[in-house]
């Protein structure tokens, strides 16, 4: 996973507003274990405590729920109410998490087989 930083604000703020993202378009969905605190500084280039900042940022707002010794999952639900995320901003977000047009090309095709 390769995130590039502004410096516009903190950094822990950057990945905070990352995950929400990721989460409020339905790449990371509810019920799904982020990466553990370790994986995901070293996967991103920061110190530990700046990931348990994020991570502790997005528990605040209701988007996750760390269990101790077990990870922190997603606990946010889309509103049906709410408009449907656009597309090219889902191709963006999996583009950004470091999922090759590879994989999400042999996704695609696994869920149309599916329904064939």
């Amino acid at each position: 996973m390769q995130w590039k930083f502004s410096g516009k604000q903190d950094v822990y703020l950057e990945i905070a507003e990352r995950y929400r993202e990721y989460i409020k378009l339905g790449v990371i969905r509810n019920g799904e274990k982020l990466p553990s605190v370790r994986e995901a500084a070293a996967q991103l280039g920061v110190n530990p405590n700046t990931i348990a900042r994020a991570y502790s940022a997005l528990e605040e707002e209701g988007f996750v729920c760390a269990l101790p010794k077990k990870g922190c999952f997603v606990i946010y639900e889309q509103r049906e109410e709410s408009a449907e995320p656009d597309k090219k901003d889902i191709i963006y977000a999996l583009r950004d998490m470091g999922v090759t047009r590879k994989t999400v090309m042999r996704w695609i095709e696994e869920v149309y087989e599916e329904n064939d």
